[in-house]
């Protein structure tokens, strides 16, 4: 009989980014780096990039901004919602309605970009710590 497979590639959280700005992108990439369960497979800028991300590449977690070019962001976190087991949306748009919409979206976590960027961070590492503790205990 096999022994169980616990390959390591189900310990890496595959991650997707979706923000307008380049400077917000490349600075979750910087920070998401210093995490060894994580691996960025994608980011796209617009809502047609974004849809086609999804639907290509299927990503554990996506990290969504809802203001984005080209259509709704909401439209986007639904999409995502179907193919990613996990969605943060990150936006400055942090308002009751925008959350509550977001929420009733799909979206698994809400954080305002200005304010709550390291609770983003805290719960990539307390899913990461499980993946981890998953992956031990099935060796």
């Amino acid at each position: 009989m096999a022994p169980a497979r616990c390959a390591v590639e189900k310990a890496i959280m595959r991650i997707v980014i979706v923000d307008n700005f380049p400077h917000v992108r490349d600075s979750l990439k910087s920070l998401l780096s210093t995490l060894k369960e994580v691996e960025i497979i994608g980011e796209a800028q617009d809502v047609p990039g974004a849809i086609n991300l999804a639907k290509e590449l299927q990503p554990d977690i996506a990290i969504l901004d809802i203001n984005i070019p080209g259509g709704s962001g909401f439209d986007v976190l639904k999409e995502l919602k179907k193919k990613a087991g996990l969605v943060i949306v990150l936006t400055s748009y942090s308002s009751p309605p925008f959350r509550q919409k977001a929420q009733k979206a799909g979206a698994d976590f809400f954080f305002d970009k200005s304010t709550e960027f390291e609770k983003m961070i805290e719960v990539l590492k307390q899913k990461a710590a499980q993946m981890t503790m998953n992956a031990e205990g099935c060796q």
